[in-house]
């Protein structure tokens, strides 16, 4: 697993070997962010990571210099290794936080612009991913929030749903919260 671009391109971060998480691919990270880059200012965004695993999302948000990223991981472990990469890596803008991402975002105050959510694949509960975050406000007028899941899971019809990205068997379905919704 790399930094794939910014100030931090082509960094090797290495989880280890007992890491339960499974991390988004390095070509999906890429295509994302060329997405986000068209798409919105790097250094003008707040940007919430849900379900770090290794942190990898984090650290592409902060190689890129946003404003401050948040990211929520509930496992001890992979929580200890994210904070010792933002530590190693130098990163000022990231804050590392245990906790539940559902338990977090219900308790949270802030907005962001982009939320970026990557849950087990099978977790039960993901098709209510995208009701809870716009039923929680967390999002900024114009902010995305971001949901990778397989094959199996389709958002089309969701009222917020805004266009689907596959790279293989990772797909990052993206919802907007604009200002007529």
């Amino acid at each position: 697993m790399r930094i794939v671009s910014g100030t931090y391109k082509g960094r090797l971060i290495k989880p280890p070997k007992n890491f339960k998480a499974r991390p988004t691919t390095d070509f999906a990270k890429e295509n994302l962010f060329n997405i986000l880059n068209n798409n919105f200012d790097f250094t003008e965004i707040d940007a919430l990571d849900l379900f770090s695993g290794t942190g990898s999302i984090s650290y592409e948000f902060a190689s890129r210099g946003c404003r401050s990223i948040i990211s929520i991981e509930s496992n001890f472990k992979h929580q200890i290794f994210i904070k010792k990469t933002i530590e190693e890596l130098g990163f000022t803008n990231i804050k590392s936080i245990k906790s539940d991402a559902f338990r977090y975002v219900k308790s949270c105050y802030e907005k962001f612009d982009i939320v970026f959510a990557d849950p087990p694949y099978d977790l039960k509960s993901i098709n209510d991913i995208p009701d809870f975050i716009f039923e929680q406000n967390i999002l900024k007028i114009n902010g995305w929030l971001i949901l990778e899941h397989g094959d199996k899971t389709s958002f089309s019809r969701h009222a917020r749903f805004k266009e689907i990205r596959k790279y293989g068997g990772v797909n990052f379905s993206i919802f907007e919260k604009s200002d007529e919704n």
